[in-house]
């Protein structure tokens, strides 16, 4: 009588985990592509985001006019306080952004335009680490058009979306 065998063989699981290896090659960069292609899209938003915050401000105190980064954040406990929101913590965007200045791998950055009244202000998304959080830099100004450069930071005067 002949024994049977019972389990896989060396080979079989080769075979197994060779394929597993070929099916993980292929996948792992789409999964990086689309996650680059996520943070630039919420960097987008956030742009947006910053951009409707700037002109909200610039109507609520139009004797200051644009303001920097951190004026349009607040934390919770301001925000909901007796005295509410101040020009110094408008309360207008998320204070992680407001005071971090980071976002799903992108920095920001936005300053008001010299004077009283400030009537310009900028504002940037650069990729933390280009070429692993996003590929490309975004910008807006007063305009309120969302611009972009594939390689460098972004100007004014770069391709809008």
């Amino acid at each position: 009588m002949r024994k049977v065998q019972k389990g896989f063989s060396l080979i079989e699981l080769l075979i197994v985990v060779a394929i597993i290896l070929i099916i993980a090659a292929i996948a792992i960069p789409n999964l990086l592509r689309s996650r680059m292609a996520a943070n630039e899209a919420s960097a987008v938003g956030s742009l947006r985001t910053i951009n409707t915050a700037e002109v909200t401000y610039s109507t609520t105190y139009p004797t200051i006019g644009f303001a920097a980064l951190a004026s349009l954040g607040g934390t919770a406990a301001a925000c909901s306080s007796a005295t509410g929101a101040t020009s110094t913590t408008a309360c207008l965007i998320d204070d992680v952004l407001a005071t971090s200045a980071v976002k799903s791998g992108y920095n920001f950055a936005a300053t008001a335009g010299g004077g009283v009244p400030a009537v310009t202000y900028a504002s940037t998304a650069s990729p933390s680490v280009p070429g692993q959080s996003g590929q490309r830099y975004f910008c807006s100004d007063q305009s309120g058009v969302i611009r972009y450069n594939a390689t460098t930071a972004c100007a004014n005067t770069d391709a809008s979306l």
